[in-house]
């Protein structure tokens, strides 16, 4: 079954269809069809009415696509209530009906099997499933379980976990790739979504795709829009790269986006995926395989990713954050960069050199100019750092003061408190960087600095891009000051990562392209 061109992988992509009415079930199977889906699922318990045998005929002969039905009850986290021999017989009618597929869970499986022995179609499947709402159980009874479902005679394995942290995902790509029957293994949550990306690589059988953001059969679905042209779904394979944006949180993150793009542009063989991460060392030490090729690392775990990398460039060592972790295939060491302070520094340099006029001969703009950083983690130490390099006079704000004074301490520049930020004012024409996440999706509303004080400054910087102008922006504008976006600074060290990652030049244009269409 293709979709969209020669496929590279087997496993299929599966729309969950979950109507009301059975009109709306038929009207979302076309749209599922035209999604580029290969079957779907039809969740019967979601059905305010259901009549058996005239509306599993209607169902199966106008749907455009292979049909899997599943009847979910309540005791297995699907709606359905009533007889448990009615759910059963309607099951089995679907069979009869010429259904591709149906779902019963391993709970009933024994006796829904032996009861079609003998009257099952030929190309009909039997898709046996074990929900798991509270974990993600380990690799060994995984493994059991495995053996347990087979044991009924299921034709096909389904086991649905649930997230506690990523790490989890990996049990399942273990029983995946090692196991020899079709095997749907699914992590459900957040922290599960690259079980769900991922399952071409490691041999899964199907992935759901839904087909509209939020309405999900499980929490933790993608679309299948997503699927098939954010993550190129088709083009992944066993030897596909994995690459990802760690951090927490980590959802609004455009670098998938960017990145996936970017790799297809240049027929780069990688996918790139957001990673909710709780213990960064915890995620390495899982994740060690030298297809887990490299990271893009954002709050919080800037500075812990640097005790997890075997080298650090100097840079990244005395900024004391890393925002790029590259496995080098020979031995699977981490190597550790900072390429945040380049993006930043050159993207504020740039809107000085606008501002005045200056052409980019005669050295930097920041030269002698005061330089106030609000934020004193990983990315307020990046441009501290890059600041100071640049001759400029460093003064960090922070919420905690003696975290302001240790950067201080460390780039030869001075600390005052956040709270104090408002009536600090030793001259005009200063610059302001934020480096915090105060004003980010979704505390749109909130600012680090009150309007009245960014008269004293020339140009402001603010590090987060989602919104692209935040409430700091928005103010600095009206108060006359050049401002510069996050968006610059994302662009600015995404094209460093992009050569890291792939070896390859960074296609600028498309880059520009992707920001200019964000805008």
């Amino acid at each position: 079954m293709e979709s969209g061109g020669m496929s590279k992988n087997s496993t299929l992509i599966c729309v969950p269809i979950m109507g009301e009415t059975i009109e709306k079930m038929v009207v979302d199977m076309s749209k599922a069809k035209t999604s580029g889906a290969d079957l779907v699922e039809v969740r019967l318990d979601t059905l305010k009415r259901f009549n058996p045998r005239q509306d599993l005929e209607v169902l199966i002969r106008k749907c455009p696509l292979p049909t899997l039905f599943t009847y979910r009850p309540k005791w297995e986290g699907g709606q359905y209530e009533g007889d448990e021999n009615s759910r059963r017989d309607a099951l089995r009618l679907a069979m009869e009906l010429g259904a591709d597929y149906v779902d019963i869970e391993l709970k009933v499986a024994h006796e829904f099997i032996n009861s079609i022995h003998g009257r099952k179609p030929e190309k009909f499947k039997v898709i046996v499933s074990s929900h798991n709402y509270q974990n993600t159980p380990s690799v060994e009874d995984l493994g059991n379980l495995v053996v347990s479902i087979q044991a009924t005679g299921a034709d096909i394995v389904k086991i649905a976990t649930t997230s506690l942290e990523i790490t989890d995902v990996a049990h399942i790509f273990q029983i995946t790739v090692h196991s020899q029957v079709p095997v749907i293994g699914l992590v459900m949550g957040e922290r599960g979504l690259i079980s769900r990306i991922l399952c071409p690589k490691f041999g899964g059988y199907l992935t759901f795709g839904s087909l509209e953001p939020g309405i999900v059969s499980a929490p933790g679905q993608p679309t299948i829009k997503d699927l098939l042209n954010l993550y190129n779904f088709r083009q992944l394979g066993p030897d596909t790269k994995v690459f990802g944006v760690i951090g927490k949180p980590v959802s609004h993150s455009k670098s998938p986006h960017l990145y996936n793009e970017a790799f297809k542009s240049v027929g780069f063989n990688g996918v790139y995926v957001h990673l909710l991460v709780d213990d960064i060392a915890k995620f390495f030490h899982t994740y060690s395989a030298a297809d887990f090729a490299g990271f893009s690392c954002t709050i919080p775990h800037k500075e812990a990713a640097l005790k997890c990398c075997d080298e650090v460039s100097p840079v990244a060592k005395s900024i004391g954050a890393v925002n790029c972790i590259i496995r080098r295939p020979s031995d699977g060491k981490l190597f550790g960069y900072n390429t945040d302070y380049v993006g930043a520094i050159s993207a504020i340099e740039d809107g000085l050199r606008d501002l005045h006029k200056i052409s980019s001969t005669s050295g930097s703009p920041l030269a002698g100019k005061l330089f106030v950083v609000i934020g004193a983690g990983g990315a307020g130490k990046a441009l501290a750092f890059g600041a100071k390099e640049k001759g400029a006079r460093v003064v960090i704000a922070n919420r905690t003061y003696a975290r302001a004074r240790e950067l201080a301490d460390a780039v030869g520049g001075d600390a005052l408190s956040l709270a104090d930020l408002n009536n600090f004012h030793p001259e005009n024409g200063m610059i302001l960087a934020n480096t915090t996440s105060i004003g980010m999706q979704p505390k749109v509303d909130e600012t680090p600095i009150s309007k009245h004080a960014l008269k004293y400054y020339s140009l402001v910087f603010d590090a987060i891009y989602t919104p692209k102008i935040t409430r700091l922006l928005r103010e600095a504008q009206e108060s006359g000051a050049t401002i510069v976006t996050g968006l610059e600074m994302f662009i600015g060290q995404a094209y460093e990562q992009f050569e890291r990652f792939t070896g390859l030049p960074a296609p600028k244009e498309l880059f520009k392209q992707f920001i200019s269409n964000l805008q």
